[in-house]
């Protein structure tokens, strides 16, 4: 592992620890499973329809999940950037077709398990489990949840602000179509609102 590898699985277990801290043991057997994926911008990871396999942790750069409706209009269904995970949630635990695809926005580096792997490491050690079972709690059920009541009861302009709190930096990383279609708004809206805050 060279020096940048050990920089990324440093930051990985940083992440994983915030959960909860694992064993030295069980982070050798995370090390043991673990793969470096360097993607290029506008590589596609996962394609819809496509079972996935893996989940990605983004050490640099940024992934998206996108899915195109009946009538062909795309949406931009999640944003991955650094120290989060990527993953097609329902098609890895179902073992069936994924309803999106993941493409880098970015060249991206990916620190990718096997989820069979992972899940065998979750079912034989205990911190482990205590972690994926935090992770899911806050961001498969809590932050879901909490997007979707977004979605509903705020408008564009407390979405826009509320991402841009969270990643100060995203509009210099994103084109803006992917960006309005995140927030659930074109990007006429989203042109709208930045100029009114500008001008505010």
């Amino acid at each position: 592992m060279n020096i940048e590898e050990e920089k990324y699985t440093s930051q990985l277990q940083k992440v994983i620890n915030a959960y909860f801290r694992l064993t030295e043991n069980t982070w050798t057997l995370i090390l043991s499973i673990l793969q470096f994926q360097l993607i290029k911008k506008g590589e596609i990871i996962l394609r819809a329809g496509q079972t996935a396999k893996k989940i990605h942790f983004v050490s640099k750069g940024m992934l998206r999940s996108s899915f195109i409706d009946n009538n062909g209009n795309e949406y931009t269904k999640n944003l991955f950037l650094e120290n989060s995970f990527a993953a097609s949630k329902v098609s890895l635990l179902l073992n069936s077709s994924s309803k999106f695809s993941i493409e880098a926005l970015e060249d991206s580096t990916l620190i990718s398990f096997d989820f069979k792997a992972f899940k065998k490491l979750v079912n034989k050690n205990e911190d482990l489990k205590n972690f994926y079972i935090a992770y899911i709690e806050q961001n498969w059920i809590i932050e879901k949840e909490q997007k979707e009541i977004s979605l509903v009861m705020e408008n564009g302009t407390e979405r826009y602000l509320k991402l841009l709190k969270k990643h100060p930096r995203i509009e210099e990383r994103i084109p803006q179509h992917y960006l309005a279609s995140h927030l659930g708004i074109t990007p006429t809206q989203l042109s709208r609102i930045r100029k009114t805050l500008k001008n505010s």
